[in-house]
């Protein structure tokens, strides 16, 4: 069966949706790269008592020496819904282009002059699109607050170094705030103001929820109520866990972690629910009959008033009609 054909309207309506799209896009990455790789927005300087113990928990190391590594992290939430959707959207397309209703559906999506999209490509590259979107978005959302924050990590003092005698420190309570009381290393100092929100609790539970979100709306196949929640649950306990480990290496506070779980479940929700609709969409787009290309009549004549020549005609019908019979 032929791909059906998009007018010119429709065209322009769609190549103008995705340059919108792009142009976010684009824009959510670059603003993204500028939290995460300059220096454009400074960081709070936040100030500490001296002695305080919440800041005296010992530095294990640079975050690469941690039991989950930014390189691990960052890879499984990348890769792993990218494997996850790619697979699960191929099965699922398989399954209906072999089964009895693929003799009633088109095998292709609406194309314009000189673009064809297979309807599991496009719906693969949605979903992945609206997550890698959500990725940015997580990270943006947890860089403005470590940095309109600047919150202490539990090991600042032990980087910091400060120099109690010169700071005045006779008392505990004595409160200092400028930047020139750290002597230690700068990177590990600028590193250490910048824990609130947690970014790995925030991006972990962002991609587990969006997962398993995913799973649950998506595969309806039979013996799946047990495996569904099964794996949904795995991966939300993965979260936890990794938001749990940066509060036992003292990389995170709890309320640092609370707020990064609260930002991912916040913004995976928002996504699921507003922009992909829970991952409602057609694999194959089903034929439509003329019938159903025709406006409703029915709707179009619910406020039509007839007049009354046309009552009369109708009339002398039925009369006429009664006769015969």
């Amino acid at each position: 069966m032929p791909p059906t054909r998009l007018s010119r309207r429709e065209q322009r309506k769609l190549l103008t949706s995705l340059a919108g799209e792009l142009v976010i896009m684009a824009g959510t990455v670059m603003l993204a790269y500028y939290f995460e790789y300059t220096d454009t927005f400074s960081v709070h300087v936040q100030g500490f008592f001296c002695y305080d113990t919440t800041y005296t928990k010992p530095y294990l190391g640079p975050e690469d020496s941690s039991a989950v590594p930014p390189v691990l992290l960052y890879a499984v939430v990348a890769g792993l819904p990218t494997l996850l959707i790619t697979i699960t959207e191929t099965v699922l397309f398989l399954v209906q282009y072999t089964s009895k209703e693929f003799d009633r559906s088109e095998k292709t999506v609406a194309t314009g002059d000189c673009c064809y999209l297979n309807p599991l490509v496009r719906r693969t590259f949605r979903f992945l699109g609206v997550y890698t979107f959500g990725l940015f978005t997580v990270d943006i959302f947890v860089n403005a607050g470590q940095v309109v924050t600047g919150n202490l990590a539990p090991y600042f003092l032990t980087v910091c170094k400060p120099n109690y005698t010169a700071l005045g420190c006779q008392q505990a309570l004595r409160y200092i705030s400028h930047q020139e009381a750290c002597t230690g290393n700068q990177d590990d100092i600028l590193r250490a103001r910048k824990t609130f929100p947690s970014k790995e609790a925030a991006l972990s539970v962002y991609a587990a929820l969006y997962l398993a979100m995913y799973v649950t709306c998506t595969v309806q196949a039979k013996g799946t109520r047990l495996a569904k929640p099964v794996l949904s649950l795995g991966l939300m306990c993965l979260a936890f866990l990794t938001g749990l480990n940066r509060v036992a290496e003292y990389r995170n506070h709890w309320s640092d972690v609370i707020a990064g779980f609260i930002i991912g479940t916040a913004i995976a929700t928002f996504l699921v629910v507003c922009v992909v609709h829970n991952f409602k969409g057609k694999l194959l787009l089903s034929e439509e009959s003329p019938a159903e290309q025709r406006p409703n009549t029915g709707m179009l004549n619910m406020g039509r008033v007839e007049s009354p020549l046309e009552k009369y005609i109708a009339s002398q019908n039925h009369i006429a009609f009664a006769e015969v019979t």
